[in-house]
Parts: C-alpha cells; structure tokens; sequence
C-alpha cells in the first residue's frame, strides 16, 4: 500500500466509522483538533491561507472563501469554500472540482463536531488524499447550498431553488480567472443528488458529474406511493437542525452573519417541514423534484454508485434516471449499504468490495476536463451481484430476456400484521420491533441510515403460507414459481400491476426460496391502493436466483420494513397480477476485479426466513432469449 492509499485508507476508515454509527469513536473523537501555534489564519477572498498557517487546510492547497449570488434573482447569497493547489502562479489556470451541498458548515458536516477553530470542512478529505488532488492539478470548491453554513436563503430540499444554487456554482466554478472553464461535480449522498441536478441542467461548463449513492427522485425519499416513510417529519427536523448549528467564533463576519440568516427569517424552517407533508407525488412540489424525469436528454458524462440492498438512499428509479440520461456512463453497483467508493471497515475490507476508487475516479476527470486518453481501460459499469461476484458491462441493466408472468389473484386483510403476528404468537414467536429512532441525533438527514428494525421475525413468513394453504385469510398471501431450471438473474426494475377491490395499502416483496426452505427477500415496495388497475415499480435489483431455487411473491398489507401506514382494516381481493421481469443469463458473465462486499452478509442474516416452496404457478425462464 503506498503512501497516497494508506492515508486514503486512514480518512475513510474514520468516514466509516462516522457514518456507520453516528459518532466518531477512538482518538479521533478523544479531543477537538488542535490549532497552530497561536490564532489559526482565517481566508477571506483575497488573502489565502495555508496549511502552514490553518491545521484545517489540507496540506498542497490554499484556502479562500467566496460569495456570490444563486441563480434565481431571490436574493439568496451563497458561499464557498476554495481549495487551490499550493504554489499556483497567477496566470495558471486548473479544472474545477465542485460539490454543492447542506455539510461544509466549518463547525461540522451534519453538527458540532469539535473544532477548535474555523477552516474548511473535512467531508472530503479521504477524496482529496485519496487522489492526490491538488498534486494532479485541480482545484476543489465546496458550495454551501441556501440556508446552510455561510449562505443565506430558505432551505429547498432539491427543489428549483437547490437547483438554482447548482447552476450558479458551476457558472461560478467555470468563469473564476484561475479555473480553465472545465468544471466536474463530485459527492455521496446529498451532495450526489446536487450532482445529478447539475447533469440535469445540461450547463457547457459541467464537464463530468461524480455521483455515489444519490437519490434519484426526492419524493421516494420521504413516500412509496402515498405511503409515509418515517422521515416525513424527521429529514425535515434534521435539515432544520443542520441550517441553525451554530458556526465557529472564529469565522469571518460575513460568515457568521449569513449563517444566522433562519433566525431572523424562521419562516424558512416552516415551510420546509410543510413541504416533506405532500403526500402527492403529482403535486407541482414533487415533480419539479423529480430528478429521473428531469434527466430526460441529458448527457454530461455520469459515474455512479448504487448499492442494491443499502436501506437509505434506495435504487427507486435508478433505471429511468439512467434510461434518460444519453451521455457517457460509468458505474459501480452492488451488495452494499450507504458507503463510498473508498470507505473501508475497521478490518481494512473495502466496504464496496472493489479496489481502485480513487484512481478510477481522478481518471474519469482527467479524460473529461483535460482531455486525457485513459491510461487503463476500466468497464463501464462493474456490477457485483447477490452472490458476491463481480461483472463487467457496457451498460446496466443487460437484458436479454423481458417477461410477463401472471400471479393469479389472492386476498389479505390490510390490518398491519395483526392477523399474521395472532397466528405467529399461537405458534410462539414474537411480533416485530417497533421503529427505533433513525439517528443519533433524532433526524434523517441522508448521511444517517435508517434503522430498518422492523424486518420479519423467523416463522413470519412460515406462517402465514401455512394459513394460506389451510384456507384461511391473513395478513398476506403468497404465491410461488416451479423451480428454475438453471441459474438466472433477475435485474432491473421489477413491477407488478393488479386489479384490486377495497381500499387500504399493499405490500409487495419477492423471495428467493432455496430447496430447503431458506428464502431471502430481496425486493420489496408498498402503494396506497384503491379499487382497481394498479401498477408499482419495485426496487432496482440483480439478483441470482440458483437452479433449483423459487421465486415467491407476497402480497399483502405493509407488516415489516420502514413505513408509517394507515392500515384501513378492510379485506382487499386481488386478480389479475402480473409480474414484468427483466432477466440475464449468468453464464455470459465476464469478470472483473472484485471482492464481496461485507454488508452482504449482514443483509443476507437480517432477511432470511423460513418459506417452505408452495405449489408452483408460474414458470421463470432462462436469462437467454
């Protein structure tokens, strides 16, 4: 390990750690970060600050901070943070790394986090190390978004307001007498979907959009179809939070003042919270947030990571953001939760299971702001699957078979789970946990991963098939494949359309069911459902189902997961499902480099049940057409 991967090792260890549980742990939450000798030197526009003079610059680069004004003629001023390489004369010029986000506050990402005195946020050092930025000759600009850190205005979760911000700091970043005009987006999460905004916008300045774990479509974030998530109120009340942490004493006037701008506007934090309430996704709040629409004809080149199975910022409409998207793509996706490219776990095991983030990532820019010919050839999408294993392929998903398979009708009663935790307490298990509370802090913000602890019991499943088989009417019904004949992999995005009668919520899973009666659930969705014709769209996936295996699909009322549903008690009667696969065939795999990526493990004991096969209906065929 040289010494460029062994300091990128260090900082998304401590990353990881952070992001994992909430709380720094060990000696690097022992004490605040010391300061220099004396008062650490604070930038302003025109004076620069070093390493030298402020422990918070990273080494290589000098610090200044800007302001300028959003896009949209609202008043709203925004702030940022500049990084340039150290050393720089006057007439050179560098491309442009941006992120643009709600986490560069200079008390801390997501709150107070100790600092001694004022610099830069930290959120991307692993990145910066990782590459050598500065040493390779970028610049790294990081954008407070409204409301947040050194900007004013009222917060807009993604919404035309954030997306203002996004075009003017990319106008910004391109047009600075020390940038070259080339302008690429990096960031995960928040600061991802900024960087999906920017692809959206199609401005000639963005050059590449890096983008790791991002929401696709903000209404998925808080709603399944009409269906709360838990964080209807909680995203809200942490991205309040965040916009009123107090910043350091140290920070500039200019700073201080723009960072106070809630208190003396507090309209702001209310009608943020009232936003998240809309519950209709056809509501001009939601679709003007709908990035995968949005992307429609967009072709900024595009890199990112999805993990399948991660339970914060999901792959709902990964797939039409991709299909709209026309530019050039790169991706890494897989069995992980809510991680960098580069994160690691306290053992050294990449959380991705893949090597070489940085270095992939800095080639990406290079080849799309300096015009340089890649000096490796990497896959265009690298793609781990449900057995672990890594693939290359020109794009995603590759489909060599598209069906429709019919899953016949059934009823349920929309009761919660009641009947089906009656029938597995008579039988001696235990109802599922409540909810617990998604982060330390008591708000969703998308760095926090929500503790999705209502997963289904052991005998759950078990149980209720049985009462299904023995006639009666539960909280759910199943239905069941013959066998598959040999390995196939289901990918992309499943839907399941029905005709429905009576009114209430529908939950809708799949299982991968082996011989012995060991079944993981690896998709799952929930809609208000009202009499008659209904389509849901499912998860994206790619996952193997083994030969010999079964695929079982339950549907019924929303009993496990992370939702907050109104149960309407009603039994609702089901005909004429119908389940649209994409499938692909294993056997024309070709690897690429890859390890299994340890969360996959973690999934795998968190949603195993006991499904004994029932009697097979429908037939899932080979990947080949």
């Amino acid at each position: 390990m040289n010494r460029r991967h062994a300091v990128a090792w260090a900082a998304s260890a401590l990353f990881t750690a952070f992001t994992l549980t909430g709380t720094l742990t060990g000696p690097a939450a022992a004490a605040p970060v010391s300061g220099t000798a004396g008062r650490a030197a604070v930038a302003t526009a025109t004076d620069p600050v070093t390493h030298a003079q402020n422990d918070r610059v990273p080494e290589g680069s000098v610090w200044t901070q800007a302001y300028f004004p959003s896009a949209d003629r609202s008043g709203t001023e925004l702030h940022a943070d500049v990084l340039r390489p150290e050393g720089m004369s006057k007439k050179a010029r560098v491309p442009v790394i941006l992120s643009v986000g709600p986490y560069f506050g200079h008390s801390g990402q997501t709150g107070v986090e100790g600092w001694s005195h004022t610099g830069p946020s930290a959120r991307f050092q692993d990145f910066i190390e990782g590459t050598d930025l500065f040493e390779h000759g970028y610049a790294f600009v990081m954008v407070d978004l409204r409301g947040f850190g050194g900007s004013t205005g009222c917060l807009d979760w993604g919404g035309p307001g954030e997306q203002a911000d996004v075009e003017a700091a990319v106008d910004w970043a391109a047009k600075q007498p020390w940038s070259t005009g080339a302008v690429g987006m990096y960031g995960k999460s928040y600061d991802a979907v900024t960087g999906l905004i920017g692809n959206n916008l199609d401005q000639r300045a963005l050059k590449a959009v890096v983008a790791q774990e991002p929401v696709w479509d903000m209404y998925q974030y808080i709603y399944s179809n009409g269906v709360p998530r838990p964080n209807v109120t909680g995203t809200a009340d942490a991205y309040n939070g965040i916009a009123t942490t107090g910043q350091m004493a140290d920070d500039d006037a200019h700073y201080l003042a723009n960072s106070r701008y809630e208190e003396s506007h507090p309209e702001c934090l209310t009608e943020n919270s009232a936003g998240y309430r809309i519950a209709d996704q056809h509501d001009e709040h939601w679709t003007s947030r709908d990035l995968a629409k949005l992307a429609r004809g967009s072709d900024t080149p595009l890199f990112v990571t999805q993990g399948f199975i991660e339970n914060n910022t999901k792959p709902e409409e990964m797939q039409e953001y991709l299909d709209n998207h026309r530019g050039v793509e790169r991706g890494w996706l897989g069995q992980w939760e809510h991680v960098r490219g580069g994160d690691r776990y306290p053992d050294g095991r990449l959380s991705m299971g893949r090597e070489g983030w940085y270095d992939e990532t800095l080639s990406f820019y290079d080849q799309y702001l300096k015009g340089a010919e890649p000096k490796v050839r990497y896959p265009a999408y690298s793609v781990e699957d449900s057995t672990g294993a890594w693939r290359a392929q020109r794009t995603w998903p590759v489909v060599e078979k598209s069906v429709t398979l019919p899953l016949g009708g059934g009823s349920y009663v929309d009761d919660g789970g009641a009947l089906a935790n009656a029938v597995l307490a008579e039988s001696g298990g235990t109802a599922p946990p409540t909810l617990k509370d998604p982060s330390p802090t008591g708000g969703w913000d998308m760095e926090h991963a929500p503790r999705t602890d209502r997963t289904a019991p052991e005998g759950l499943a078990r149980e209720q098939a049985e009462s299904q088989r023995a006639g009666e009417v539960t909280s759910s019904y199943f239905v069941w494949s013959k066998p598959v004949k040999r390995d196939v992999r289901i990918t992309g995005t499943p839907r399941i359309s029905l005709t429905a009668r009576g009114e209430g919520n529908v939950m809708l899973k799949l299982y991968d069911v082996a011989p012995d009666g060991t079944a993981v659930m690896f998709d799952e969705q929930v809609s208000l459902l009202r009499s008659g014709r209904l389509g849901v769209d499912l998860k994206a996936t790619d996952w193997t189902l083994a030969a010999g295996h079964v695929l079982a699909v339950e549907t019924g009322s929303i009993q496990t997961g992370s939702w907050r549903d109104t149960p309407s008690g009603e039994t609702i009667e089901v005909t004429g499902a119908r389940l649209g696969l994409a499938l692909d065939d294993p056997a024309d795999d070709v690897a690429t480099g890859g390890a299994r990526s340890p969360y996959l493990d973690t999934y795998l004991s968190q949603y195993t049940v006991r499904l004994p096969a029932g009697p097979g209906t429908f037939t899932v065929p080979g990947g080949r057409r």
